[in-house]
């Protein structure tokens, strides 16, 4: 979802403080302006545009807010949204480890497709200043005090949010577990939204990650499983990089192409969570950049990053077996070195 293409229709902004005992629903729409569409803008392009973000699918006939979608006009835009806030307060109120919080709810259409983003802005507690007339006195009193509602900033992550295209009302959430009735759960979609959710982008690549690492560890002696893993995580930047993502089983072919005892074991994993058939397609720079560099660490305390093109190259790096079974790293071809204080 790339910011430039979402234009703003509408918004409102509903208090859920449930340190007050009852929300403050809004009766209007936010009068907002350039810097305010901007921010939610950020807010909802990180969501769209991340792997964080999971589908999910409503329960149509459990889910409140399925029902209050289907058949929605824009003129019921503040009433939908009041109600939406109210439920997710009652959720809120019974459940006092969830966090305080703003509801940002924004209608916006990117490219060809209407949207709504449901934003729970949880609150953050910093220091400002403030300016008070000195009692019986001339002149004022600038003091700091301790703001314990401010909302997060553009550039920081939401920890819980949805946007729903209202074309097919698919879901997209993003979230974080809380304790409820002594359970952490993802209250998000199972209490508010009322739907099933499937693993992220980002929660399936670590899920493949580990396997691989679990199964070679398993396979190999400390020696061949250090260049079995340098050459998987090779594998798949190159899949990522020239096919913006791979098939789990195709990948599993290419990584064990001469371990078919490993590929059957690996495969066994991904059967625990369906995902032997899945494609998997980061979308997110922050995660693509993990597989740009070989990130090595030696028993001696040494840390050492490869940039992949240069671990690729013979003429810039070699890994080197010595008689002993320890291993020497040669970086070759040096024109000039720089240390960094």
């Amino acid at each position: 979802m790339n910011k430039e293409d979402i234009r703003i229709k509408r918004m409102i902004i509903h208090i859920l403080d449930s340190t007050i005992g009852m929300p403050v629903l809004s009766d209007t729409e936010l009068d907002y302006g350039s810097e305010v569409a901007e921010f939610a803008r950020e807010h909802i392009a990180r969501i769209g545009s991340g792997d964080d973000a999971k589908e999910c699918r409503f329960y149509q006939e459990e889910s409140e807010v399925y029902q209050m979608l289907s058949g929605y006009e824009d003129a019921d835009f503040i009433q939908m949204s009041k109600n939406a806030a109210g439920l997710l307060y009652e959720i809120m109120g019974s459940n006092i480890d969830i966090p305080a919080a703003d509801l940002l709810v924004v209608r916006f259409r990117e490219q060809d497709s209407e949207y709504l983003a449901l934003l729970k802005m949880n609150y953050k507690a910093l220091y400002t200043h403030r300016t008070m007339p000195v009692p019986e006195g001339e002149g004022n009193s600038n003091e700091i005090i301790r703001h314990k509602s401010i909302l997060p900033s553009e550039t920081q992550r939401l920890s819980e949010a949805a946007i729903i295209r209202l074309d097919d009302l698919a879901v997209w959430v993003m979230e974080k577990k809380y304790e409820v009735n002594g359970e952490k759960v993802n209250y998000f979609s199972y209490l508010f939204l009322k739907c099933s959710s499937h693993l992220s982008h980002k929660s399936k690549l670590s899920i493949v990650s580990r396997a691989v690492e679990s199964v070679q560890k398993e396979g190999f002696d400390e020696t061949e499983r250090f260049e079995k893993q340098m050459r998987a995580k090779q594998i798949m930047q190159e899949e990522i990089e020239e096919n913006g993502g791979f098939v789990v089983e195709e990948i599993a072919e290419k990584i064990f192409d001469d371990q078919p005892e490993l590929k059957v074991a690996f495969q066994d994993k991904m059967e625990k969570y369906d995902m032997v058939k899945e494609k998997i397609e980061p979308q997110s720079e922050n995660t693509v950049r993990k597989y740009q560099s070989q990130h090595l660490f030696t028993d001696t305390g040494i840390e050492i990053k490869i940039p992949m093109e240069q671990y690729k190259n013979p003429r810039s790096v070699e890994f080197i077996t010595n008689p002993d079974g320890t291993v020497s790293v040669l970086i070759k071809n040096i024109e000039h070195l720089e240390a960094k204080l």
